[in-house]
């Protein structure tokens, strides 16, 4: 098994690619050891690795966080975790093991529900993608009297670009094709 690894725009975050799927269909962004511990077997392992502060798991890729700590020392014990979990043949989650806390409702009027699923649409075709290129994901939580409220997940929780990413970058883009939305927050 090769695992390949990247940099993120978040210096803190690594993105790790095993070279098969990782979690299809969603995403699961785990931020400390006891969440870990009730919901994945590798992040469990992961969070075991001093320094390990953050473990998201995208569609092909696992990102992992670090707190403390060099890259150039822990990238040799994350790959081995990665790697041993993958050759063990033990399930990514545990039973009943899924979506990350904070997921919960969606939040807007209902007389903006058109305005929301082109929000929506925008962010799956146009956003996401990118976003999952640097390790991270990023979902809509709420829209509510222009301001458009989505959740950064993963590379992007905390990097320091992300405001940037918010404010120059998909800002801009859901202003040009919906003249409602005033701004974007983050969650």
């Amino acid at each position: 098994m090769f695992i390949q690894t990247e940099a993120t725009p978040n210096p803190a975050t690594l993105k790790f690619l095993p070279g098969r799927a990782v979690l299809e269909g969603s995403t699961l962004d785990l931020r400390d050891a006891e969440q870990a511990a009730a919901q994945s077997p590798l992040a469990e392992r992961l969070f075991g690795i001093a320094g390990v502060s953050g473990v998201f798991f995208g569609s092909d890729f696992i990102t992992v966080t670090k707190s403390a700590g060099e890259w150039q020392q822990l990238k040799p014990m994350i790959l081995g975790a990665i790697m041993e979990h993958f050759m063990s043949g033990a399930p990514l989650l545990n039973s009943g093991g899924g979506t990350s806390p904070g997921d919960g409702e969606e939040f807007f009027d209902a007389a903006d529900a058109d305005t929301v699923a082109t929000i929506k649409d925008l962010i799956e075709t146009r956003v996401r993608p990118a976003v999952a290129n640097d390790g991270g994901d990023i979902t809509f939580k709420g829209f509510k009297d222009g301001v458009v409220y989505l959740n950064m997940k993963g590379a992007c929780s905390g990097c320091p670009s992300s405001t940037a990413t918010l404010r120059h970058g998909i800002q801009n883009l859901l202003r040009h094709f919906i003249p409602d939305v005033t701004e974007v927050r983050p969650m």
